[in-house]
């Protein structure tokens, strides 16, 4: 396997090495925003970015979490497996789960073969490079996360390097992985024309078939009361959402490279 940055925040945790272990911030077991049908979420702990408008900073750090065994976070979706077969699957959320890739991949290996549940994974990306292929194997969606295509832009809002985050776009059409691209509108941020149209053109360009669909998400403050909460200054406490036109002046621009937006 190889490792990125094996000294600094964007390495894999140091524990739970074969996937025996990991953090749980929380679960959820009715989410219908977070894959198609409803979907039991995993929301693991640690992420790498450190994105001005984050509703989860209380998952940065890996060990805000509660430790669990991989049979515990097994046990958790089972009373619901049967009903999940017909009506949804499961997703990992974060936090980022790439972060946690030994336990993230072991557990959905683990749900895969013991419910055949579908799966999804909602990841920026960023860590792509430290798992091999074969990993994704137990993945049937990812939900990339990419934040903004202008590099010094994607910079400013998330502290990181956006060129991960497109390889692994890359990466995951060449191994032929249905995507959903999700995409944050945040006005003076990420709704720039020019910025909507070069992530549009970098997709219809890249992603083939196996680009199913971005979702366009408007900017929210739900999560502004954790920043304050941990004693951090919100960023966007005075940006409003983006307005009903301006996000579909976003859609319309996806749209217009034959890529469905919603």
């Amino acid at each position: 396997m190889n490792h990125l940055c094996p000294h600094s925040p964007c390495a894999p945790a140091p524990f739970g090495a074969e996937g025996e272990l990991g953090f749980l911030h929380s679960v959820e077991t009715g989410a219908a925003a977070d894959g198609p049908g409803m979907r039991f979420v995993y929301f693991v702990t640690g992420c790498m970015f450190r994105c001005l408008y984050c509703h989860n900073p209380d998952t940065w750090k890996v060990d805000a979490g509660r430790q669990v065994t991989l049979a515990e976070a097994v046990a958790e979706i089972a009373p619901y497996a049967r009903f999940l077969k017909r009506a949804g699957g499961v997703t990992v959320s974060g936090g980022e789960p790439l972060m946690q890739a030994p336990f993230v991949g072991a557990l959905l290996r683990r749900i895969k073969a013991r419910f055949g549940l579908h799966t999804a994974l909602d990841t920026q990306g960023f860590l792509h490079a430290n798992v091999d292929d074969d990993w994704w194997d137990a993945v049937d969606l990812v939900m990339l996360d990419i934040k903004q295509i202008n590099p010094a832009r994607h910079r400013a809002l998330t502290g990181r390097d956006v060129s991960p985050s497109l390889a692994c776009a890359r990466r995951l059409a060449r191994l032929g992985k249905p995507m959903w691209v999700r995409y944050v509108l945040a006005p003076g941020w990420t709704d720039d024309p020019r910025d909507v149209a070069g992530l549009a053109d970098f997709l219809a360009a890249e992603l083939g078939p196996w680009l199913e669909r971005v979702e366009v998400l408007p900017l929210h403050h739900l999560g502004a009361f954790k920043w304050r909460d941990l004693g951090k200054s919100y960023a966007f406490e005075n940006t409003p959402p983006p307005s009903a036109d301006a996000l579909a002046a976003a859609r319309a621009i996806f749209a217009s490279r034959g890529i469905l937006a919603v």
